[in-house]
């Protein structure tokens, strides 16, 4: 076997695991990005280390392949720190940064320090590539813990400050599991025992819910959990990160719970005498701090971690499986049911009466713009088959509250780190670049990576990002206000406001697109030229600052103040 370079190594694997993407930030793995010049690997050179690691989690999102991004040790920590969402989101992304020789460590080389062990509360698996020699088996590690069990990021540090083993030439063995080129690698089964027996609960219940989180999607059961329902006459509720698998029209659909929820969603769950969790890890999002449902609740459990199981609520039955096969194996076991009819009379009536009550704020002609018209604008001009991708904070509460559709999508969300949203959003486009790309973020969030505007426009990466812009991070209000203890300040906006900047100026500046809404019947036919411009744009809807997203419904909240 002829000799080569660990670079062009690195080149020729993730070419034959199919990768079609790398985010990176120089100087790192020069010769492997030299040796991808004629291969079906796009280049994507950002300006921060941390939106290449976003790019890589929305492009593995989208494409179920690993998200490759890469740093010179340098920048390491500022790569890990984008590895934040990725671990919660359970994204398979992996990180390459270089890192100390083992022969240069202690004695003060240029720009060294110990990042490494950064990556550990970080990351699913952390590895230390010392010699060229184990790239070939490392490399298939890392694409192992990446998609198999339940997915998440894994990191590589690579000799030399720049991955320098690049350089160093070996006998290096290409051997390929086309298994793990996507997730899941593999689908394990639950006992048929246990399957009997969730669904003789399910049956017996006089108001069960169903509530999908995101490993129903990563498993692609959306299929087998509306077929569950259905089956069985269960409502069904949908974590944020599993938003838009169920139609808004469906009529079983409940909406999201939890901290970013509708009203109506933690009313039902609340109401629930049995809840059936479907890859969820049942953290305090979806459950409010584990008061949707009340501690107590019964639960059934469906995960493909065991450390999952009745973690925060007592299960009555442990499902250890993959969603897929085991909804599937439960619709099997299950007899149509007919049941259920005043429970489903009830979750329907509190539906709809929420969404009558919230009906006079979506249809507001008010300027500046309630943040509910604008959701509403979204739904009604975002092409089917498009790729949400939303943002944390506001603009994740106002979408899981308004963003009503019912025509095919595909959804991702930020796990948790603001920012996130439109530099995930062009790794998206990188992994369907046939299908509409729309971002929702605020401006909060989209001040963090503005700078990625020119890396879309100079790659070609063209996606419409849509910002509530209201000059402030006005989620902050209710701490603030807390925070000076009712006394009235003139000064209280230094801590949340920010300038009235035109976000759509500064795309044109960069070669984008740049559209400014004011009134509400501009939405739509702004999202259409957006959409049809043939360049990354931005879509600047400007709403009221005063304009709050409802806090989350509890039992406690609801009840009248003691007198």
């Amino acid at each position: 076997m002829p000799k080569m370079s660990g670079g062009k190594f690195v080149a020729q694997f993730l070419d034959a695991y199919e990768t079609r993407a790398i985010f990176f930030v120089p100087n790192m793995l020069s010769r492997a990005l030299a040796a991808m010049e004629g291969m079906p690997i796009r280049r994507i050179l950002a300006h921060a280390e941390k939106a290449a690691a976003y790019m890589a989690d929305g492009y593995a999102r989208v494409s179920r392949k690993p998200g490759i991004c890469a740093s010179q040790a340098i920048g390491a920590s500022n790569l890990a720190a984008g590895l934040r969402d990725a671990y919660l989101g359970h994204s398979p992304v992996i990180a390459m940064t270089g890192g100390g020789y083992p022969h240069q460590k202690h004695k003060k080389p240029y720009q060294e320090i110990r990042d490494y062990p950064v990556f550990d509360n970080l990351t699913k698996a952390n590895f230390q590539v010392d010699q060229v020699q184990r790239l070939p088996d490392l490399l298939r590690l890392a694409f192992r813990e990446a998609t198999s069990g339940t997915p998440g990021p894994v990191h590589l540090e690579l000799a030399g400050l720049r991955g320098n083993i690049e350089d160093d030439l070996a006998d290096l063995e290409l051997i390929e599991e086309p298994i793990y080129r996507r997730v899941p690698a593999h689908r394990p089964a639950p006992e048929h025992d246990r399957v009997r027996e969730a669904v003789h609960l399910l049956a017996a219940a006089k108001r069960p819910v169903i509530i999908a989180g995101g490993g129903t999607r990563w498993a692609e059961a959306h299929t087998e959990l509306l077929a569950l329902a259905g089956k069985m006459n269960i409502p069904v509720a949908t974590a944020m990160h599993c938003y838009g698998l169920v139609p808004e029209d469906h009529p079983l659909y409940i909406g999201v719970p939890g901290t970013y929820s509708r009203v109506c969603t933690n009313r039902i769950v609340s109401e629930a005498d049995l809840v059936l969790y479907v890859g969820s890890q049942t953290g305090s999002q979806v459950s409010h701090f584990w008061q949707v449902p009340p501690p107590g609740t019964p639960t059934i459990q469906i995960s493909l971690d065991a450390g999952d199981m009745g973690r925060n609520y007592p299960n009555s039955v442990s499902l250890l499986g993959d969603a897929k096969v085991t909804l599937s194996a439960m619709v099997e076991a299950a007899e149509p049911s007919e049941g259920n009819a005043a429970w489903l009379e009830r979750t329907r009536g509190l539906v709809s009466e929420w969404k009558r009550e919230v009906a006079p704020l979506r249809d507001s002609d008010a300027v500046p713009m309630r943040p509910e018209r604008l959701m509403r604008e979204v739904s009604r001009y975002v092409p089917p088959e498009s790729i949400v991708v939303v943002d944390t904070g506001h603009i994740a509460m106002w979408t899981a509250q308004q963003l009503w559709m019912s025509t095919p999508y595909d959804f991702i969300r930020a796990a948790g780190s603001l920012g996130w949203g439109f530099p995930a959003s062009l790794g998206a486009k990188c992994a369907a670049p046939d299908r509409r790309v729309i971002c929702l973020t605020g401006d909060g969030g989209f001040w963090y990576h503005l700078q990625e505007i020119e890396t879309a426009v100079r790659c070609g990466i063209h996606t419409v990002t849509v910002v509530n812009n209201n000059c402030s991070l006005n989620q902050e209000v209710h701490t603030v206000k807390s925070a000076y203890e009712g006394h009235q300040s003139d000064r209280e906006g230094e801590i949340w406001k920010f300038t009235d900047v035109s976000l759509a100026k500064v795309a044109e500046s960069m070669g984008g697109k740049g559209f400014r809404v004011e009134r509400p019947c501009e939405i739509g036919p702004a999202i259409e030229r957006a959409l049809t411009c043939n360049a990354p744009a931005v879509v600047e809807v400007m709403t009221d600052i005063e304009a709050l997203a409802p806090l989350a419904w509890t039992r406690a909240t609801s009840a009248p103040a003691a007198h």
